[in-house]
């Protein structure tokens, strides 16, 4: 029997690191973890250490690092490794075989790029990795012959509808989007929208930075953005349709008009668990659908006047270079200062919007030119929120 797949989980302690690991419970003969990382929460990577006896654990937060290490809490022989040159560390272990980007952000950059230089497989979940760098990621994976699985289930759907197909057969990408909370909300009603009615999803259970996304649906826009470079799709070939159930996680249409769809329940765990097992498929973590019940799929476009976000990230993608990039950084400042209910809920776009005008659009040469551009986007994006009555923490 083969010796089972050492798995490599940075952001152990989130809702897909949660997630990951109820899958390896169930199939602890095919994966196993060899490192987790965090970035503060420490003490939830000991219980997720304890129960998998893993030897790796990398704390981002150098202060959190010092007190973990010191705590006794861990087993006995726990090696740490801190700070990003920690991520980056557990990410090139020699007996990993598969690294699960899982962290919300960028941050895993830098390791997701080591890990591919080193020809480690990549299941991929952290979306604003391609979103930033989606040229320089494809380049090194393609280069050292590394796998970049889709982790995010509605591309995990696309991955699995494009199995056994010819590329040239490939008309359109379908994404599939629940709509969030707001979806039946007129214009007058969205001014109304709360922090605690946008942390509310009504499918789904996220962080509260995807969470939010979702109901400006400036996660769907991300989504476009890391399907284009995943699947080397251009953007205006990629569609995004409403689907309030969340079902049918994603399609493909082919240039014959057949569209094959991918159907699981709104549970996490079916897309990990199909990406860790890949090639290979095992008994499902979650019970699957059951059509001997009563169910309805419901489908609609969605209105780029009630969510902004959605047409921004297209355009975005569209326009290349820097903009993608752009577009992730100045919503994670816009939705940073709404969470700290400094702008309201329809200033996220406007923000996002104001960036994307501000800054000039360039193609990088280089990964620093990209980060450097990465950090003007922020800052100025900063200074719209300050613009909108809003204060940004220095």
């Amino acid at each position: 029997m083969p010796s089972p797949k050492k798995i490599v989980l940075l952001g152990a302690t989130g809702s897909i690191g949660e997630n990951t690991c109820r899958v390896v419970a169930k199939h602890p003969d095919k994966l196993e973890l060899l490192a987790i990382a965090g970035r503060y929460r420490w003490r939830k990577l000991v219980d997720i250490a304890r129960q998998f006896n893993v030897p790796h654990v990398a704390i981002y937060d150098e202060a959190c690092c010092e007190e973990a290490q010191q705590s006794g809490l861990f087993p006995a022989e726990t090696q740490f490794h801190c700070g990003l040159q920690g991520l980056i560390d557990v990410s090139v272990l020699a007996e990993a075989k598969l690294v699960v980007p899982a962290i919300v952000g960028t941050l895993a950059l830098k390791p997701t790029l080591a890990a591919l230089e080193h020809g480690k497989d990549i299941a991929l979940a952290s979306k604003e990795i391609l979103v930033l760098a989606g040229k320089f990621v494809m380049a090194t994976a393609k280069k050292h012959g590394s796998m970049m699985l889709p982790l995010d289930s509605e591309h995990n759907a696309i991955f699995q509808c494009l199995q056994g197909e010819r590329e040239i057969d490939v008309d359109r990408l379908i994404l599939t989007a629940s709509g969030g909370p707001f979806r039946d909300f007129t214009r007058e009603q969205m001014t109304g929208i709360t922090k605690e009615m946008a942390l509310k999803h009504p499918n789904w259970s996220m962080g509260p930075k995807i969470t939010i996304d979702s109901s400006t649906m400036a996660n769907k826009g991300l989504e476009l953005i890391e399907a284009r470079w995943l699947f080397d799709m251009p953007a205006e070939r990629i569609d995004v349709t409403i689907h309030p159930q969340s079902i049918v996680h994603s399609m493909v249409q082919y240039v014959d008009g057949s569209i094959i769809a991918q159907l699981s329940p709104p549970i996490m765990t079916f897309a990990i668990q199909h990406t860790l097992l890949y090639p290979e498929r095992g008994a499902g973590t979650d019970a699957t659908l059951d059509f001997s019940q009563l169910m309805s799929l419901d489908f609609r476009p969605p209105c780029t006047e009630q969510f902004p976000c959605l047409r921004l990230a297209r355009e975005a993608a569209v326009a290349g270079g820097i903009a993608t990039g752009a577009f992730n950084a100045s919503n994670e400042v816009a939705v940073e200062a709404f969470v700290a209910d400094k702008i309201g809920y329809l200033d996220i776009p406007r923000v996002i919007e104001k960036t994307l005008e501000s800054i000039a659009n360039r193609d990088p040469d280089n990964l620093d030119e990209l980060l450097a551009a990465d950090a003007e986007a922020r800052n100025i994006a900063a200074e719209k929120v300050i613009a909108l009555g809003g204060t940004v923490a220095q």
